[in-house]
């Protein structure tokens, strides 16, 4: 069983900024595999499924992202996914907007969503599908990740759409080692 997670925060005032890049791309991808019909969880939205002869769970934790970890823990271990099964989509900071890279496992990079999850799973061996938002140093940190995107930003977001929606196909396909070489190609 695969687990893929859109990480983000719950809310109406969290909708379409920059920290909730995960439940954006995760949305697409629920849309582009025609299941859309989420199901609540272990403060969590999922949705459990077939995709590629493979069982396949979508997950938006309901706490916030600080917090995403507790969420991820209870399906891991409700379900029996090995942290190895799980990819993570979500923002970075120290990536240009909309720039793509995947990574295997590793440290949370600062990232809060990531720190908590590998607290929670006592591991970082999880594969991560990052999302460029970019830095303005001129705003705080805090401020910056729960703006929204400008227009230009959009427009960026929404060309890289169809790459989004082909990782995560191969996701299925191709060993991850194989999906790095493929796209995360400078």
């Amino acid at each position: 069983m695969k687990l893929i997670v859109g990480l983000g925060n719950p809310g109406r005032e969290y909708e379409d900024t920059r920290h909730n890049i995960g439940f954006r791309y995760l949305d697409l991808f629920s849309k582009y595999i025609n299941e859309t019909n989420f199901h609540e969880k272990f403060n969590g939205l999922y949705i459990k499924t077939k995709y590629q002869s493979e069982d396949l769970i979508l997950l938006k934790p309901m706490s916030y992202m600080n917090l995403s970890g507790e969420v991820i823990l209870k399906f891991v271990n409700y379900f029996k996914i090995k942290p190895q099964d799980i990819l993570v989509i979500h923002d970075d900071l120290d990536m240009p907007v909309a720039k793509i890279k995947l990574k295997e496992n590793g440290s949370s990079g600062g990232h809060n969503g990531i720190k908590n999850i590998i607290l929670n799973l006592n591991t970082e061996e999880f594969k991560r599908l990052k999302i460029g938002i970019n830095k303005d140093s001129s705003i705080a940190t805090k401020d910056y990740v729960l703006g929204k995107f400008n227009c230009e930003e959009k427009e960026k977001l929404d060309a890289i759409n169809a790459k989004v929606i082909s990782i995560l196909v191969d996701y299925f396909k191709l060993p991850f080692n194989d999906l790095m070489s493929k796209y995360n190609r400078r």
